[in-house]
């Protein structure tokens, strides 16, 4: 199974001084392009379907959407699915996620499909690490992915590579 876990495109700063929070950052331009490029690299991959899992936050909704839109226009026989994740938010348990992964392919329910969490850091980094059971937590740039093969037999993967929009 082909697990892929992205950091969301570049976000507005926060502004402490105001009643919004850290959740409802929204993506900014150079954002918007980011997640473009990555959608287009995921795309390049050819997957058959994707499980998309999207924190809550606003700014990793846009992201997903862009996803969404990119993947059904360039490559419309790919079968979507986009559900929103509440554990999977800057300080979402790596474990839990790396439990639920378990839970799915137990259930059989990744069948011929990629799985996509899109996230932020340091959660992002986390989950990598948990995942391929590195010591090494890497660094995303914003817009960036992880692409990790994962055994489903012994429930742990291989980091593959990690894409950074701004190398194109």
């Amino acid at each position: 199974m082909q697990i892929y876990i992205m950091r969301h495109g570049e976000a507005t700063p926060q502004n402490f001084s105001s009643l919004e929070g850290d959740s409802l950052r929204a993506l900014t331009e150079k954002g918007c392009i980011e997640v473009k490029r990555t959608a287009q690299w995921l795309v390049d991959k050819n997957e058959v379907a994707y499980n998309i899992f999207v924190s809550p936050y606003l700014r990793a909704q846009q992201t997903g959407q862009y996803i969404v839109e990119t993947l059904s226009t360039n490559a419309p026989l790919i079968k979507i699915e986009l559900e929103t994740f509440d554990g999977i938010t800057p300080e979402g348990s790596a474990q839990q996620v790396h439990d639920f992964i378990d839970g799915v392919v137990a259930a059989g329910l990744s069948d011929s499909k990629a799985i996509l969490f899109v996230s932020h850091m340091p959660f992002v980094s986390f989950l990598v690490a948990q995942l391929t059971n590195s010591q090494n937590t890497p660094i995303f740039a914003t817009g960036a992915v992880a692409h990790i093969d994962y055994n489903v037999k012994r429930m742990q993967g291989k980091l593959l590579e990690i894409y950074t929009s701004s190398n194109d």
